[in-house]
This record gives C-alpha cells, structure tokens and sequence, in this order.
C-alpha cells in the first residue's frame, strides 16, 4: 500500500506541477476526465484503485446526513501529498462576522491531521463588483470561491476560472459529497458536459419581502403593508413626514435596489431562464410548461419593469433614498440596522436586521409579503455553490477541503453555525441560538449558503417569522427551466460588452435616477444593439430550442 501510494503522489506531482503552469479549463478538465491522476491504476472492475479504497474507508459512514455524525478523514483523500503542509486559499462575498477568526481558529485546528491550512478573503459587498473577477484573474492565491448564478458564476465560467470536474473526479476526490450529495443538484452546475461548481445541498423558499419600521409606520397612521400600493404609500408618507423630522430615510438605498425589483417582479408569477450579471432573461410561469422563445424576453425590455422604473423615480424625487445612493458604500440592510433607514427588502434575512434595529428603545419591525397572492419560487440548489479555481496549485487537496466543509459534520457546524455552546446549541438537528450568536449568527458567511446541507432546524423562531416562513410553504414553485444552462463561449465578447452596457444603466434606472425613464431605456437599448444583444439573443435562443426539445 505505501509503495502504491508512494508511486501514486510521484506522479500526482507531475500533473499538478502541470496544472499549475497557467494551464486552461479545458485542459484541466482533460486531465481529470477518466478522474485518474497520472500513474492510477485500473481495478479489475473498471473501477480505479483509488474508487475501490474510497469505498472501504466510507464503510461504517450513516446512510444520510440526518443518520448520525459523519468525519473525514486522511485515508479517504489518497490523492493529497500528505507529507507536504499546504494551504487553501477561499474566497467569499459579504460581510465579515466579528468572530470569523474563531471560526477560522478551529477549522484550521480540525485540519492540522490532513497538514492542510485554511486562509479566507472575504471580499465586502461594496466591492464584489469590481474585485470578484479580479481575485479569479489577476494572479491572486486563490484555491476555493463562493459563486452563484447571482454572483458572476457562468461568467466566470466562460472565462475558465473554475476548475471543471466530472463525476469520477468527484468521486475520487470529494468522496462524502458523492455519498450525501443531492443527485439532482449536478444538472444545475454542469456547462458543455463538465461542472463548474457543487451546489449547495438543499432547496428551499426564494421569495423577497419588505421589512420596515413599524413604530414610524403606526406614528404616521399606517397599520400594516397589503401590497405593492400600501408599500408605496408607506415610502412617500417617510420621505414626506418622517425624513425631514428625524432624517431617517424612507429607504437608504445603496448601488441599487435590485432586492426592490426582485419582490416587485412577484408580483407578475416570472421565472428567470438565464440571469448572469444583468443579463437576465425571463418568462411568465404557466404551470409547469416550459416556455416558447417568443414567451422569453429581456426583463428590462418588460412592461414589468418599465412600471417598476417609473415607480422608483415616483420615489426617488419624493427624496426617498439619497441623490447619491448610486455609489453608497454602507448597504441598506446595515444602515436599517442602525436607523438610517425605514425600510430594507430582501429575503428571509431581514429578520436579522429587524431584530438589530429593535435592540433600540422604542423601536418596533415588521416584515410584509407584498405578492402573497403569488407563487413562491424555488431556491434551487445552483443558487449556491463552491467551485475550484482554475488557479489552484493542487486541485485535489482543494476538493478535499471543499468535501470536509460540506459534508464533515463538525467543520460544517463550525461554517453554518459556529462554536457549539457559544454561538448555539443544539438537540438532535435543532439548533438555538446562543449568548453570543451576535458575533456569529447562522450562516454568517457566503461559503455558509454553499455547503449547507438543509438538515438544521433553528428552534424558537420568532412567531412573526414562522408564520412568514411556513406562509410560503404551499406555494412553493419549481423552475421547470433550472436545468437549462447557457453557455456563451460563443457570443463572449458580446456579452461582455453587453453587460457592461446593462451595468451603466441598470442601477440608475432601479434607483429612478434618470430624468425620463422610456428615454433612458431606449437609450439604454441603442447601446445594448451596437454592442451584439441580437447576437447573444440568437445563440440563447438557439441553444434553448435544442434544450427543449429533449424534455
């Protein structure tokens, strides 16, 4: 076994030295097609040494994640050069929690057997515009990253910055994600046969709601939001009566106000068949079918989102956000959280905000589903994933860490929950919140969304968010589209150009700071023709009729 295994890693580091030299996606992807490293042998079966010893070492693991506690450990990672120390570089988006050190602390504590260290950069919202793409491109250490449909994934893809897999190298290298993992989930990561990433490993509700401030709504003789109408009206009473009394913005938008569009658009039962970077397109759910080309439009060429446009000017001149709010560096949600603000929209997170808002004296929240009368969309998984960077040094003990963070019980507690009897406690697979979970609340960090495995129930959920939460439930509503997946290889430079067009004019529009919004648009839309929409059109549509015609 030694000498195998001696043999084994001589070779390893032919390929990674390899790997390591600029090399592409695709011929990364080469290198790990038959999910052999150079020099594995083939067991009798057809089944590769490294399948057969993986196999062995997980006998004894529960057969689910909810059967009992599930540990990694060295011998079922026989590609990793474990007499070397490494380290692996991740990558996240968002906020940074006041005890992530910690967390990090005793990852790193848990990984000392596998001679392995865990580094993070979490790159802040502000930011995550310009410097995401630059951490995968500019020659940065980085082994592992967050991603999303949301958050540049298939962009980045087209790019080749993440490292493309297949089952076998999963298999191989992942073994306890090929044992838990949702079988279903691969379809939605997988791009010309290869996947770019592993989803996260559950779906659930993906609805947007309001929360605001209940006390100035009631002070101002407002009981409670209906609908789109009743927000509205809540807003222009702020800016009218609130804001020039105690300067607390109606909302204290920042960048943007996508989440607003999000909960708007409900209101009209859409799906998204593609959404890359403002490269959104959308189609009416009728259920179940999938949609014809002529029922898939640009959603900033819909009469849904002219009317929310218009709507957002409607506000923005009523002084409901600040003039500045395009280039605004502290998001909505904190600013609600520190009083700035009446109002955030978001999904099932701004329960968080209500409650840091309402550590103040005085100060009450509220949350309203504006489209209750609507479909709930499905969370599907690709909506959040891990992926390798193309720019790893060692590809497999990259997936080995990847694999221990999502499915190790102990590391994925750490990652989605915390220090056990300090930021929570658990029974059983509920989980409540501890003295400190402040300094660490559930699922803090983006790679928390991208491991989790949907098997943790919070027990004492406030009754206002139950009721919220299981609201949902019977209107829960699957893409019947998810698996669809656009690659743009082709059309690249086009859609580069495109979205940069879309992001030029996008957030002011959201914001409602244009003077004309149908003359911005069209503006807007005489950029977008130079720039080779039709051309991007033309490929997704064409590759969306092949799709179709095989379901």
């Amino acid at each position: 076994m030694k000498k195998w295994l001696s043999c084994l890693l001589a070779a390893m580091l032919i390929v990674i030295s390899f790997a390591g030299c600029g090399g592409s996606a695709d011929q990364m992807s080469k290198d790990t097609d038959s999910g052999v490293p150079a020099g594995g042998n083939e067991a009798a079966s057809g089944e590769t040494t490294a399948d057969t010893e993986n196999k062995d070492v997980l006998t004894g693991l529960p057969e689910t994640l909810m059967d009992g506690e599930v540990k990694a450990a060295p011998e079922m990672y026989p590609n990793v050069d474990f007499s070397k120390a490494g380290t692996v570089h991740l990558y996240m988006i968002g906020d940074t929690p006041q005890d992530w050190d910690r967390i990090l602390a005793e990852i790193n504590a848990y990984l000392e057997p596998f001679n392995t260290t865990l580094e993070t950069v979490i790159i802040s919202w502000a930011d995550m515009g310009t410097m995401y793409s630059l951490s995968l491109a500019g020659g940065e250490e980085i082994d592992l990253v967050y991603t999303a449909p949301w958050c540049y994934m298939y962009t980045e893809a087209a790019k080749g910055s993440f490292y493309a897999m297949d089952r076998s190298f999963i298999s191989q290298n992942m073994p306890l994600t090929d044992k838990y993992q949702a079988e279903t989930s691969y379809a939605e990561a997988t791009v010309d046969g290869k996947i770019i990433a592993i989803p996260s490993n559950l779906e659930k509700a993906d609805t947007k709601i309001v929360a605001i401030r209940q006390d100035l709504a009631e002070k101002h003789g407002i009981e409670k939001l209906e609908n789109w109408d009743d927000y509205m009206n809540f807003m222009l009473t702020m800016a009218e009566k609130e804001t020039p009394e105690s300067g607390i913005l109606a909302q204290a938008s920042s960048g943007n106000n996508a989440e607003l569009w999000e909960v708007y658009r409900q209101q009209y039962d859409m799906f998204y068949l593609l959404k890359d970077n403002n490269l959104h397109y959308q189609y009416q759910y009728k259920e179940g079918e999938i949609p014809s080309v002529e029922d898939i439009e640009l959603c900033w060429n819909s009469e849904a989102f002219l009317n929310f446009a218009k709507d957002m000017k409607t506000l923005a001149d009523a002084g409901c956000w600040s003039r500045g709010a395009l280039s605004g560096t502290v998001s909505d949600d904190d600013a609600f959280g520190a009083l700035q603000g009446a109002s955030i929209a978001w999904n099932g997170t701004v329960f968080n905000y209500m409650r840091m808002a309402e550590k103040n004296e005085g100060v009450k929240c509220m949350a309203y589903d504006l489209t209750k009368d609507h479909l709930v969309s499905c969370e599907e998984f690709n909506n959040n994933d891990m992926a390798i960077a193309t720019a790893t040094k060692d590809p497999y003990r990259s997936a080995m860490v990847l694999d221990i963070l999502k499915m190790d019980t102990y590391v994925n507690r750490l990652l989605t929950l915390g220090i056990e009897n300090d930021h929570y406690t658990i029974n059983g697979y509920e989980y409540t919140r501890g003295a400190n979970a402040e300094a660490y609340a559930p699922n803090s960090v983006s790679a928390s969304w991208g491991v989790n495995n949907g098997i943790y129930e919070e027990n004492g959920v406030e009754a206002r968010e139950k009721e919220m939460v299981d609201s949902w439930e019977p209107r829960i509503t699957s893409n019947p589209t998810v698996t669809f997946v656009f690659n743009d290889k082709e059309v690249t430079d086009y859609a580069s150009a495109c979205k940069a067009v879309m992001g030029d004019y996008i957030p002011s529009l959201q914001l409602g700071l244009v003077d004309d919004v149908e003359a911005y648009l069209a503006e807007m839309n005489a950029k977008l023709e130079e720039a080779g929409i039709a051309k991007i059109e033309e490929e997704l549509f064409r590759q969306y009729t092949e799709w179709a015609a095989t379901r």
